[in-house]
């Protein structure tokens, strides 16, 4: 080698000592990942020799391998946790400097409430967890406005969340997906609930049912369909005529923006039971029915879906009742006679006993002669096993004497 060369490498060299980054414990610096292991990442950040990353130190929270926190290429800033050039081993932290940076920036975000992206990278007992510089917890109950059973598919997937409680001491952050939604939530039911009128028809999903009714969504809010509107008929529990899910027509009954209320009705879209009955139901004919409700004055018979009519308690029975309750019984079928059907007026007449035949009478007994008729009627007949005579011919003395 010439003594040019020489003096030009050892230049180089020199050059090249001169721009290592001089290190010590607890400096930031800035690199790029060159090469990655299962238990650990390997950063060149321009000194002697390349830093490591421990898998424990590259994620805020626990992560199976390095290749689940970074790739190789991708540039880093870390903390210098020790160094030791006789072995040739520095050891760096992106864990740190990540949760540095983050809590300023969450911060912010909790005061401002500002709503931002989360991906979910782990799901634990109570909720799911998050990257986000330092390790983020949503509850169960804050992920989505309804109850989820099972959240193992959520890993991976991206939320929108607000800092819902942040406490840096003690290194505890918490996050809400749900007050994010309730808000939209809101703001669209109130755009929903200007549009809405009192007499429109829509198309709709049931979403839950209750004892009391049916809640169907009509484009992003519930309204409420009574169970006394879900049919014309009678309805014992809405799970007897709609499932969940189920797309269903329905009329707007009523709308309350104040305190954010939709009255709807599945019944009232469909033809009701008197106008379907109009043609089914003459005057002096004999059908059957079903005793619905029983009153002092009698009893109200369901003579086709939705449609009852009266029968008084003079035409339940031959005999003299006091009470319907003592021939009839709520749920009996009985045979009744239509006196009188009125679709326009929903009134409709109706009788049992004229679809029995009457009892026969007892014989009546022969009157008894008092005797102020036989003072008004001295000639009154007198029947005794065939013979007739007048009481004035057989007692007109004594007749006489009695006035």
């Amino acid at each position: 080698m010439s003594e040019e060369t020489k003096v030009s490498a050892e230049t180089t060299n020199q050059d090249a000592l001169n721009n290592i980054v001089a290190l010590k414990k607890g400096d930031t610096v800035k690199g790029t990942i060159v090469k990655i292991e299962d238990n650990q990442a390997f950063v060149s950040i321009g000194y002697k020799y390349d830093g490591v990353i421990p898998v424990r130190e590259l994620s805020a929270v626990s992560v199976d391998k390095a290749s689940d926190a970074v790739q190789i290429g991708q540039e880093v800033e870390s903390k210098v946790v020790s160094i030791d050039d006789e072995k040739e081993r520095l050891v760096l932290s992106k864990r740190q400097v990540d949760s540095e940076q983050a809590w300023d920036v969450l911060q912010q975000r909790f005061e401002s409430q500002e709503v931002f992206e989360v991906t979910v990278s782990d799901v634990v007992k109570g909720g799911i967890v998050a990257d986000v510089g330092v390790r983020a917890f949503i509850p169960a109950s804050m992920v989505e406005r309804h109850f989820v059973e099972d959240f193992s598919d959520y890993k991976g997937k991206t939320l929108r969340v607000k800092v819902k409680e942040i406490d840096r001491e003690n290194n505890k952050l918490i996050l809400s997906q749900k007050e994010v939604l309730d808000a939209e939530f809101e703001s669209n039911k109130k755009q929903i609930l200007s549009n809405l009128q009192e007499g429109q028809e829509l198309e709709g999903t049931v979403q839950r049912l209750t004892q009391f009714g049916a809640f169907v969504d009509v484009g992003g809010v519930d309204g409420l369909v009574h169970v006394s509107e879900i049919a014309w008929q009678h309805v014992d529990k809405p799970a007897d005529v709609v499932q969940e899910g189920q797309q269903v027509k329905v009329k707007v009954l009523k709308v309350d923006p104040a305190n954010g209320k939709i009255s709807l009705s599945m019944k009232a879209t469909q033809p009701g039971p008197w106008e379907q009955s109009s043609g089914n139901i003459k005057t002096g004919e004999i059908i059957s029915g079903v005793v619905r409700r029983l009153v002092d004055f009698g009893a109200f018979v369901e003579v086709a879906p939705g449609v009852e009519g009266l029968v008084h308690i003079s035409q339940i029975s031959h005999r003299h009742i006091a009470t319907p309750y003592e021939v009839l019984k709520q749920g009996q079928t009985v045979q009744v006679k239509v006196l009188d059907f009125n679709p326009a007026e929903k009134r409709v007449s109706l009788s049992i006993k004229e679809t029995e035949e009457a009892p026969a009478q007892a014989p009546k007994q022969e009157k008894k002669v008092f005797k102020e008729d036989l003072n008004n009627n001295p000639n009154v007949s007198l029947s005794n096993q065939g013979m007739s005579v007048t009481l004035g011919e057989r007692f007109g003395d004594m007749l006489g004497k009695l006035k």
